[in-house]
């Protein structure tokens, strides 16, 4: 596997090194080594994926409080989305700032997103399938989450969403969540 550290330190984009033969080809998208050798998290409590049917469904801004904070590897293993992450640990060099991946079914590209960090995609694509490893159990009471349009990220989206969840529609915008 390569591993690409983002603009937003502690996030990685993570991209497998098939081994190809006439059947196709062999790759691993998880290794505890080569994730511990860079003192990333080895241990995922849950593995979760969503479905999104139509093109440009946005899910998200979401993270959940500490002390249940989480880490997430995310990748799309059917159709497109539009990832984004948020920086939101105060202190930190980035904290409020976004950065964006396409990822794809077929760039089979992942994004190692750390504690601290706010979590939304849209999707580029109709039938999309999102996989996440998840570090922490869901805990409903610490789950949180930022309005997709906060005027203060400004976020580039590559469209209106066509489908948006109610609730995350109500999250607020960023200045009155903090993590801390």
């Amino acid at each position: 596997m390569r591993f690409e550290e983002t603009v937003l330190k502690g996030a990685w984009l993570v991209a497998p090194e098939p081994v190809h033969d006439d059947r196709g080809f062999f790759a691993r998208s998880f290794c505890v080594q080569e994730f511990g050798a860079r003192k990333l998290e080895t241990k995922f409590v849950q593995h979760s994926i969503s479905f999104s049917r139509k093109r440009h469904t946005l899910r998200g801004i979401h993270f959940q409080r500490p002390p249940y904070a989480e880490v997430k590897i995310v990748s799309c293993i059917q159709g497109a989305i539009f990832d984004v992450i948020v920086d939101l640990r105060p202190g930190s060099p980035t904290y409020r700032q976004w950065v964006a991946f396409d990822l794809t079914a077929q760039n089979r590209l992942q994004l190692y997103v750390p504690k601290g960090f706010a979590h939304g995609h849209q999707t580029l694509a109709d039938e999309t399938t999102v996989a996440y490893l998840i570090s922490e159990f869901h805990v409903p009471a610490a789950a949180s989450g930022i309005r997709y349009d906060d005027p203060l990220l400004a976020i580039d989206w590559p469209a209106s969403p066509s489908i948006l969840s109610d609730n995350d529609r109500k999250w607020p915008a960023l200045e009155p969540v903090g993590i801390a």
